[in-house]
């Protein structure tokens, strides 16, 4: 019997993460449930869930501790943390760097998991998504573009 393909890799920025698991964002809604399904493989790497963790303390969003843990173990249960480095990464690749040097790890990150989108609501990464499509690295674009591919490219259109 042959293997089942693994689902297509993807890294979520910390802004989409608080759509999926803090707000429930509605227009995240298939996203969520491709996530939970196993369509897509969410990854991150402990940088990026640091960072993570340290935006859930933010004041301005007014989290108590257990909606934290709660947000926390969330990410945990349906994101993929990978080591650092990991074994085959590509490193003879240049990225093009984000003019916002804080979110320059999940371009490297999507590079090094072979991921095929980095979905992201940040304008500086954004600004990125013509060159490393064209370049073959990998695509970026908000979740609700995604859905929008993800689910013309199922229907067959």
């Amino acid at each position: 019997m042959p293997l089942a393909p693994e689902p297509p890799r993807i890294v979520l920025d910390t802004n989409v993460c608080l759509d999926l698991f803090v707000f429930g964002d509605a227009q995240c809604a298939r996203l969520q449930a491709a996530l939970r399904e196993g369509a897509v493989e969410a990854v991150t790497r402990e940088d990026c869930r640091a960072e993570w963790l340290a935006v859930l303390g933010y004041p301005q969003l007014r989290l108590d501790a257990a909606r934290r843990a709660a947000a926390a173990a969330l990410f945990d249960a349906q994101v993929r943390c990978l080591p650092s480095d990991p074994p085959g990464s590509p490193v003879a690749v240049r990225l093009p760097r984000c003019a916002d040097a804080d979110d320059q790890k999940f371009l490297e990150l999507a590079l090094a998991a072979g991921a095929r989108w980095l979905l992201s609501k940040d304008r500086e990464v954004l600004r990125l998504a013509r060159r490393t499509a064209r370049e073959g690295l990998f695509r970026i674009a908000t979740p609700q573009a995604w859905t929008e591919l993800a689910w013309t490219a199922q229907a067959g259109g």
